[in-house]
């Protein structure tokens, strides 16, 4: 297949059951939508094991100081840059950790930046831009499996020795030559015609999610199911960290008031105070320790 034949693409195929989209009801509308939405997650199911090997070698990069860079085009470059953002009010990650570049710089966020994504050569600027070193991963994110921007970047970064891995939603697909993990979710034709950012953007989406989300608990950046490395910057998350300290430790709310205070809105920090019974200084110096992994702090006092 041709670069140039876009017909050939499973993405932008018709799709039979939806001909007569412009002549249904709005309930027949969002009821066709529904219908093709429920195909998304039994398609994410099938890729699960190359799923799970992205993020085992996301992990060992960033064990290793290495990054996570988000690189795509359109949709794709805005859905990495979403999830990348997320992370450090999630987990209490450095923004440098995780990063989202979409071709076209920022502005491209929200509107379409002219040939940008036609442009193998500003994905290869790009990596060169971002400081990408052979200790990082580059996750190139292209619904199409063939956006030069894309092909640019992963070429560019296994020049330089990164780790690569490709997200795309068809099956062959040209961004898969030469990473390290391929990630290819076909969901089929879409509801609109080539509308990527309909169930290509949503298999996407929970791709990403698994990826920095299963690293993250990997990192020991979660406690059980909780946020533990959650930053409070607000008065909901405020909130959030004195529940986790309640569950965690069984106090009341006043008690994780307290505790979430003298631990400066840290809850991890707080859980350590209480189980383990030390002072503030204490607490971070056993998960400095660590690495921040509580659980391997708790153990270690006990």
């Amino acid at each position: 297949m041709k670069l140039e034949n876009l017909q050939e693409l499973t993405t932008e195929g018709k799709n039979e059951s939806t001909r007569n989209l412009d002549q249904l009801s709005a309930r027949g509308i969002v009821q066709l939508m529904n219908d093709e939405d429920k195909k998304v997650p039994y398609a994410v199911e099938r890729v699960l094991d190359q799923v799970s090997d992205a993020v085992e070698l996301i992990v060992a990069s960033l064990e290793q100081g290495g990054r996570l860079f988000y690189f795509g085009a359109g949709t794709s470059g805005r859905l990495g840059i979403l999830d990348a953002s997320e992370c450090p009010p999630t987990f209490g990650t450095d923004p440098e950790l995780v990063q989202g570049i979409i071709a076209g710089g920022p502005s491209a966020m929200i509107r379409a930046v002219e040939g940008a994504e036609d442009s193998a050569e500003l994905g290869q600027e790009d990596i060169r831009k971002y400081g990408v070193t052979k200790q990082d991963v580059v996750v190139g994110i292209a619904a199409s499996g063939r956006t030069p921007y894309v092909l640019g970047v992963l070429k560019e970064a296994q020049a330089i020795g990164a780790r690569t891995i490709a997200v795309s939603c068809n099956q062959p697909s040209f961004i898969n030559k030469g990473v390290d993990v391929a990630i290819n979710v076909v969901v089929g034709p879409e509801v609109l015609t080539g509308s990527t950012r309909l169930k290509a953007g949503s298999a996407q989406k929970l791709v990403l999610n698994m990826l920095t989300t299963a690293t993250m608990i990997k990192l020991g950046k979660v406690y059980g199911n909780l946020m533990v490395n959650v930053q409070a910057t607000n008065l909901k998350l405020k909130e959030r960290v004195k529940r986790i300290v309640m569950e965690v430790t069984g106090v009341g709310y006043a008690e994780a008031e307290r505790l979430a205070d003298l631990a400066k809105g840290d809850a991890k920090t707080a859980i350590l105070m209480k189980l383990t019974n030390t002072s503030r200084e204490e607490a971070v110096q056993l998960l400095n320790l660590t690495n921040g992994r509580i659980r391997e702090a708790i153990q270690k006092y006990s």
